[in-house]
């Protein structure tokens, strides 16, 4: 009764309904006395029929407010139970309706954090099993005479921990990053010198992995050019966050790139007044329109398409979800950009009026 009569419900407040349910049942009780005083019907059946009528209204009423609170208090005990994906109607247009909503949004809020929890277990146990067991691998021959410790086998260790220790840095930055406990530090800078120092050491570390026999051979063969228009930029940017976000765009797009590729970091002032606008083009197989959203998200490799696919290095799959914090962090936007060829990543970054202080 209550579903089919919910189209004609003119209340769209608790308070109104009591209201109702008082001025209602006063007026049956008046009717019902009016009533026995045009046939002559004695008034205790009067009274009675009054109060049963009254009974029924008041019931009426009370299931159609007490319901959503029932159901409320079963989806809530289903909830400390660990079960987030129960709901509750949210179809009432009073205070109750708007009750029901936020309970819901509270409901897939946490929903929501324990999946990322439960991912960020698995994937962070998976992540460390792999240079864990990498490193052990390597102590246990040389501690059963297997092999000797001679430099290429401390170097393979070597590899191995500071694998464990870029994993574990990131991690941190990545706590910082959600805690907020990293302060912003914007100065003005310099874009030429600046960017052509962050490619200097993208270089030195392909160079350096290659020669090391690294997991990905051959990436120092990636070309890395620099586009900065006009030459005298300048920006106004922490650099030190700014440098993690253009050093994993940079390491990303060469993970991307073919053999003998070019990667190209481009900046341009931006259109708001002093702003600016960075982008990262490689030459690989690109980014697919339906994965573009989730390239940011923690954990992420992507889809492995190439011999140097995202992941192919072991990567944590953090970097472009800390580029990404740390581009939030100024205030400013990042994502893929449409480019005919490739990957196309475009920053860009407010003016010192806009960056947080």
């Amino acid at each position: 009764m209550w579903e089919a009569l919910k189209p004609l419900d003119p209340y769209r407040s608790v308070k109104a309904a009591l209201g109702a349910l008082v001025i209602g049942s006063v007026t049956i009780t008046t009717l019902l006395v009016l009533m026995a005083l045009q046939t002559r019907t004695e008034l205790r059946i009067v009274t009675i029929f009054s109060i049963i009528a009254t009974m029924l209204i008041t019931q009426f009423v009370a299931h159609g407010l007490t319901s959503p609170l029932d159901e409320m208090k079963a989806v809530a005990r289903a909830m400390a139970g660990g079960d987030y994906s129960r709901r509750v109607r949210a179809d009432r247009r009073d205070e109750l309706g708007e009750l029901a909503q936020a309970f819901n949004h509270m409901a897939a809020d946490l929903q929501a954090v324990d999946r990322h929890r439960k991912e960020l277990v698995a994937n962070v146990s998976h992540e460390l099993r792999t240079p864990i067991a990498g490193l052990r691998g390597v102590l246990e021959n040389v501690v059963d005479g297997v092999s000797d410790a001679d430099p290429e086998t401390m170097r393979t260790a070597l590899r191995q921990t500071e694998r464990l220790g870029r994993l574990v840095e990131t991690l941190l930055d990545l706590s910082r990053l959600d805690n907020g406990v990293v302060p912003l530090r914007a100065r003005r800078f310099e874009v030429w010198p600046y960017l052509s120092g962050v490619l200097k050491e993208a270089n030195m570390a392909a160079a350096a992995r290659a020669a090391a026999g690294g997991s990905v051979p051959g990436r120092a063969d990636v070309h890395l050019h620099l586009d900065v228009s006009p030459p005298e930029l300048t920006g106004h940017a922490d650099t030190e966050r700014l440098h993690q976000v253009v050093a994993n765009l940079v390491d990303n797009a060469v993970k991307h790139s073919p053999p003998h590729g070019r990667v190209t970091l481009r900046a341009r002032r931006g259109d708001a007044p002093d702003s600016l606008e960075l982008e990262v083009l490689d030459e690989g197989p690109g980014i697919p329109e339906p994965e573009r959203y989730r390239i940011f998200e923690r954990f992420n490799r992507g889809h492995v398409s190439t011999p140097h696919g995202p992941g192919s290095d072991g990567g944590t799959g953090l970097g472009l979800a800390i580029a990404r914090w740390a581009v939030d962090l100024h205030g400013g936007s990042i994502g893929v950009a449409e480019s005919p060829r490739g990957c196309r990543i475009k920053v860009i970054l407010p003016g010192s009026s806009r960056v947080p202080g």
